[in-house]
């Protein structure tokens, strides 16, 4: 086990392949978002679980290779590496998501006993990872033991989410990242009032208690809504660089977040440079560049 830093967070969920028509890319939203912030300088704790497989043993050696802390990754025996299935349609990408995956039995002990050893500054977890009990079992109790701050990456991907795993994750959580499209789909769901989504995210801060409401939008930038009612927003940024692919953009994004968040910059400076970094990940292909030269340019600037 890597030493600890002051700067640890524990990333709970899913750490899978990404299976494309010409290449396979290793991810997951708490496995790319714990790449960006290792490469930051921070001290990154995934808790996840993989197959003793061919597909396990790459991702544990690109774990390794990128010097990350491997000690909340279980091995499965009976179940394989997560895996997705990546199609380019008309409108984006398609992922088929497939059942019964190594990450659906995240054992709840195992990970407690791994949670128990660090003192994280913040909990990052999403919803997919919670779509079999086990596995979301194992998140409470985590959640039970740890009182640090948590922030909720919301990532509806049908048919793997419902109101019951939606609902309960807001219950726990201070922090909410969520795009527009799935704001829309939020507040009815919950039967909250709202005309614009600003109005939407205010019902949804309300109804849980929650400190505030991280929006992305895409090209056409994000914004924050605190607890007080102040907005921060950001526009897009205009590129003359073409997008060569947007797969985990929004991950991009959410580490620079978390990366804020500890630095304490302001808001919108956080904003800024979060929006900068995923826009640049854009320019890229797949959602981890192949040298880490890529974040010479953002640390020199941000001096982190």
């Amino acid at each position: 086990m890597a030493s600890i830093k002051s700067e640890t967070i524990i990333l709970f969920g899913e750490v899978l392949v990404d299976i494309f028509d010409d290449r396979k890319v290793f991810g997951g939203a708490p496995f790319n978002v714990a790449r960006h912030l290792q490469a930051f300088g921070l001290h990154p704790v995934l808790i996840s679980r993989i197959g003793n497989d061919e597909l396990g043993c790459e991702l544990l050696a690109q774990i390794k290779d990128a010097n990350m802390d491997d000690c909340g990754i279980q091995r499965d025996n009976l179940h394989p590496t997560g895996q997705v299935m990546v199609h380019l349609e008309e409108r984006g990408h398609r992922f088929e998501i497939l059942p019964e995956q190594a990450y659906d039995f995240i054992h709840a002990g195992m990970a407690d006993r791994v949670s128990s050893t660090i003192c994280p500054q913040l909990i990052y977890f999403g919803t997919l990872a919670q779509r079999n009990s086990i596995s979301a079992h194992a998140l409470v109790t985590l959640l039970r033991s740890n009182k640090a701050p948590r922030l909720l990456d919301i990532n509806l991907r049908k048919p793997w989410y419902d109101m019951h795993t939606i609902k309960h994750s807001l219950i726990h959580a201070d922090l909410v990242k969520i795009n527009q499209e799935e704001l829309d789909v939020l507040v009815p769901l919950f039967r909250l009032p709202g005309i614009n989504r600003v109005q939407k995210a205010a019902a949804l801060i309300k109804h849980f208690n929650l400190d505030s409401m991280l929006v992305t939008c895409g090209e056409e930038g994000a914004w924050q809504l605190g607890k007080d009612s102040k907005v921060t927003n950001i526009d897009g940024l205009v590129s003359s660089r073409p997008v060569v692919d947007t797969v985990g953009a929004g991950d991009g994004f959410a580490s620079v977040y978390i990366l804020g968040l500890l630095r304490g910059w302001p808001i919108m400076l956080t904003l800024l440079r979060a929006n900068a970094f995923a826009a640049a990940l854009c320019e890229i292909r797949g959602a981890i560049p192949d040298s880490s030269d890529f974040y010479g340019s953002f640390i020199a600037d941000w001096k982190t």
